[in-house]
């Protein structure tokens, strides 16, 4: 399985996804799941997947080939559509197709494939968005009300975010609640794992801010895990029985 969680605030985005697909508890193995285009000073698209790999990695292979491809027009390539929009019915139709081609080929095993994707970005002019697409093609977007999506082992994670995220957070606020997120959603479920992909994209640099890996031996990580743990406990103990 997996977790992605990705912010939309005024100041910007932030994304971070996990690296764990497991096909039992025996084939267990690491991907990347968040991937990255730009035009720099022109528009930068954030894409984070869940689901069936076979389909993810055809998406993004056929989304790479498009956008690496000189002859490809608005319509095909996501570094040439006008507006974000269009971006995501671009991305949701690729996903809608991929996924019917890949569960036709396996139907006769009487499995089916899934997935879903976040994308997120800024197209030069317009504003920071962001779209959770689900297999059928179809999206919902973030706003105000609810300023980030989830896929993936979201219900974990969700708790945090609905607490302490507002569009008026600041970046570094936002980084801290994602990476704790993910840390509640790790303890509680044993195909989340590291390492962490962590992204930020500025409203207006129309280019990647900040991308690393957290590795499992990271000490920051490891340090606010602790914390977490102790705030929790420690508050735990001084709320009274009703």
């Amino acid at each position: 399985m997996t977790y992605c969680v990705g912010l939309l605030l005024d100041a910007g985005v932030v994304l971070l996804s996990d690296t764990r697909t497991n096909a039992g508890l025996d084939n267990i193995a690491i991907y990347r799941k968040m991937f990255t285009f730009s035009v720099p000073g022109d528009r930068v698209i954030a894409i984070m997947t869940a689901g069936s790999l076979s389909v993810t990695q055809t998406v993004i292979a056929r989304l790479t080939d498009a956008a690496e491809d000189p002859d490809a027009n608005e319509t095909q390539s996501i570094l040439k559509a006008p507006t974000m929009l269009k971006v995501a019915q671009l991305v949701g139709t690729m996903l809608s197709d991929v996924t019917v081609e890949v569960s036709n080929k396996i139907s006769r095993m009487n499995q089916g494939a899934s997935a879903s994707m976040i994308v997120a970005g800024q197209r030069k002019g317009g504003p920071m968005r962001m779209f959770l697409i689900y297999k059928e093609g179809n999206f919902i977007e973030a706003t105000a009300d609810t300023p980030y999506l989830q896929i993936g082992e979201h219900k974990y994670g969700k708790p945090i975010l609905d607490r302490v995220i507002t569009p008026e957070t600041s970046l570094a606020e936002a980084q801290k609640a994602v990476l704790l997120s993910m840390d509640s959603t790790l303890r509680s479920n044993l195909s989340v794992g590291m390492p962490l992909d962590l992204a930020v994209i500025r409203t207006d640099a129309l280019e990647v801010s900040e991308l690393r890996r957290i590795e499992a031996t990271d000490e920051g990580f490891a340090k606010m895990s602790s914390a977490w743990s102790k705030a929790l406990k420690d508050g735990f103990q001084q709320i009274d029985t009703v």
